[in-house]
């Protein structure tokens, strides 16, 4: 009888002193956390060298063992004491004073603990958030501080609660009001106040403060302090920093992602580091270095700065980090926050900074914005980002053009550099729009080309002229026509001895279309045999083009694949164009450099038939149709690729007459472009530079129809 006795005794001992003991021992340590203060006489002693993070940390294991005694959603005597007494509110102040000193340090992880491993929602009580906004306050800017590590720490906490309950972002963020006492209706400061304990998702609980329309706050939040360690010199704290504002944004709930753009200024604090990043860039800084620099990504901080520096590469290489940072932000956002950052980007670096450069005049200037225009376009992945980009630089305009029309003044001003005196800034043009045919946007190719093509009009609509153009079964004889005889060439082939391989001819098929071995032979003829010098050189034919060819067609249909093309041209009897075919500025200006390829520079004339060969790749049937089709019955006064090239291989016949031992010259300017041979000077070598070039693009061209093969469908 006496032994059960003490057993129920020494159960209720058990079950009710612990909560007895587990305050008085709570209350002494806070009571000697503050008592400290009182007594202490040297304030240069560090906070670690007193027992305040020992008693810290042994609140906090009171806190968390005191919770797991009670049934879940129950708060405790020594929570609500904490609550209460606003325990949180004095150490914040304490940890502002910083005195003793590090005492900020051992505030945060007290923080970021209790909120870590305690259970409890805690986050909705004003005497624990309105310390936690307090405590974000003296974070962010501060870059270089010890407390770095422990203030994304916190800020990570944060972003875990939030992503659990994104209710919680409203009464973190609005720091502000809370400092100017406007919020004292929100919640009850502790469990006592308000009578009974709310779990999250009930009205009492976590509803969030009311919104109010406002200008973005810049005062400093959970925001400001994650944007500001996403600066930080130190590599993990600035990664740890930059993963958990991803979290922040990715939130799925559109209230919170209202909030978070109504309520920070988080899209001008990212665009602002982006424009301070762009103009700590030397204006010296070599084009050729901005365009030779890797891909940047934004997890492989001050990882550019290695071996082979050069002057503004660690610029750079932070501004291409941060763009790409830019990017996944808002590839990862809610839709109502990736909009908000683009927005931003748009008004303050594309139309604040780049706009006014891509204006200047200077020579120096145009070199070093288009190269940095350039490398842009390559960082750019996500789709928002990337349409502002491209309206920004080509506008919107999708109908027909007319000569000298020109309704975006950057596009047209972008283009005509194409085709400038300098021909530096011409190069560093036309790379500038071949990286923005790469990227996975259709307007880029629809407004640069496809909308002059829509209508075919550069097809001749009447009954084709018998001289010119065959009859459905032409006869034998008319295969065994001369290239004297072809319409293109008015002036004729001088008896200089070439040997022209024979071909059928552009016209030949009435169907409009060839067969892809007629299409490929109409390019590998192109070039006269004595102009030819890769088989000299025991170097393939086209087919070393074919694997390349592949890729970049493969590529070209991934991207177009989404966009809905046709597979067919359109119908003549549906295509009614309203005026004569003019197939717009940008192919204008591109067939004119074409039409120039043997008196430009080698390296020129590389960049436009590249630009070319990616045109030529894309899989709509009227790009196919205008660029790789040789048997096109042209319009009156229009002009294809085939006709281009047939008209400079007519002037290269008479040019190359005209040149004692050409092709010994010839042979020589191809092994020195191959390295086999030193370089030395001698006439007419661009001549043959240009020659070695039309060649090679007449092969590849070959190559990309042979992979491509024939549109589909009737003509």
């Amino acid at each position: 009888m006496l032994s059960r006795l003490g057993a129920l005794l020494q159960q209720a001992v058990e079950t009710r002193e612990p909560s007895v003991d587990l305050l008085e021992a709570f209350t002494e340590h806070w009571k000697g956390i503050t008592g400290y203060y009182l007594e202490a006489t040297d304030e240069s002693i560090p906070a670690r060298q007193t027992d305040i993070p020992w008693r810290l940390k042994q609140m906090l294991d009171i806190l968390v063992y005191e919770e797991k005694q009670r049934p879940a959603g129950e708060a405790g005597l020594c929570l609500e004491y904490l609550l209460q007494h606003k325990v949180l509110e004095t150490l914040g102040t304490l940890g502002k004073a910083e005195y003793p000193p590090g005492m900020r340090q051992q505030v945060l992880l007290f923080f970021s603990r209790v909120l870590g491993q305690m259970q409890h929602p805690l986050l909705h009580y004003l005497n624990v958030h309105r310390p936690v906004q307090k405590l974000l306050q003296l974070s962010g800017d501060r870059l270089g501080s010890g407390t770095e590590k422990e203030e994304v720490q916190f800020a990570a906490v944060l972003c875990t609660k939030i992503k659990e309950d994104p209710s919680l972002l409203a009464y973190i963020l609005e720091g502000k009001s809370i400092l100017t006492g406007r919020r004292a209706q929100e919640l009850p400061a502790s469990p006592v106040e308000e009578g009974a304990e709310h779990p999250p998702g009930t009205a009492a609980a976590a509803s969030p403060p009311p919104a109010e329309v406002s200008p973005p706050r810049r005062d400093s939040n959970l925001v400001t302090s994650l944007v500001g360690l996403c600066k930080s010199q130190k590599s993990r704290v600035a990664l740890k920093a930059r993963e958990n504002l991803l979290s922040l944004v990715g939130l799925a709930q559109e209230a919170a992602a209202a909030c978070l753009v109504r309520s920070s200024a988080l899209c001008q604090l990212l665009t602002e580091h982006l424009c301070d990043l762009y103009s700590a860039v030397p204006p010296g800084t070599d084009p050729s270095d901005v365009l030779a620099l890797e891909r940047a990504s934004w997890r492989s901080q001050g990882d550019a700065a290695g071996d082979g520096v050069f002057p503004g590469k660690e610029s750079l290489a932070a501004f291409f980090a941060w763009l790409d940072y830019l990017d996944e932000l808002v590839m990862g956002a809610h839709p109502v926050v990736a909009d908000a950052i683009t927005e931003a980007v748009e008004e303050k670096f594309f139309q604040g900074i780049l706009q006014p450069q891509l204006l200047e005049m200077s020579e120096l200037a145009v070199l070093g914005i288009t190269a940095m225009l350039t490398g842009t376009v390559r960082q750019l992945r996500a789709p928002p980002l990337l349409r502002r980009l491209v309206l920004f630089l080509l506008g919107p305009d999708q109908h027909p053009e007319t000569p000298g029309d020109s309704p975006h003044p950057l596009r047209a001003h972008l283009i005509d550099r194409c085709n400038h005196l300098s021909d530096e800034i011409s190069l560093a043009s036309l790379r500038l729009f071949e990286e923005l045919l790469r990227k996975p946007h259709e307007h880029v190719v629809r407004n640069l080309a496809l909308r002059n093509l829509e209508t075919r009009g550069y097809l001749q609509r009447s009954p084709p002229i018998p001289d010119e153009r065959g009859p459905p079964e032409p006869d034998p004889d008319e295969d065994g026509l001369d290239l004297e005889e072809d319409p293109y060439f008015t002036d004729g082939f001088p008896d200089a001895g070439f040997r022209m391989t024979k071909k059928r001819l552009p016209g030949s098929a009435p169907s409009g279309k060839g067969q892809v071995s007629e299409v490929v032979s109409s390019f590998l003829c192109l070039v006269p045999e004595d102009a030819k010098t890769s088989s000299c050189m025991e170097e393939g034919g086209y087919d070393t083009y074919v694997h390349d060819a592949l890729g970049t067609v493969q590529a070209c249909r991934a991207n177009a694949a989404p966009w809905g093309w046709p597979l067919a041209p359109r119908p003549l009897d549906a295509c009614h164009p309203e005026v004569t075919f003019y197939e717009g500025h940008f192919l204008k200006v591109l067939f004119d450099r074409m039409s120039r390829i043997l008196d430009q520079p080698y390296s020129l004339n590389l960049q436009v038939t590249s630009v070319l060969s990616r045109l030529a790749a894309f899989p709509h049937p009227h790009l196919h149709e205008y660029l790789l089709d040789p048997y096109l019955t042209l319009a009156p006064d229009c002009r294809s690729l085939f006709s281009v090239l047939v008209r400079v291989i007519g002037d290269l016949v008479q040019r190359l007459q005209r040149v004692p031992h050409f092709r010994a010259k010839l042979l020589l300017v191809r092994r020195q472009l191959m390295g086999m041979v030193p370089g030395e000077q001698m006439d007419h070598t661009m001549l043959f530079k240009g020659v070695v070039v039309l060649e090679e693009f007449c092969k590849e061209l070959a190559a990309i129809a042979l992979v491509k093969g024939p549109p589909e469908g009737p003509p």
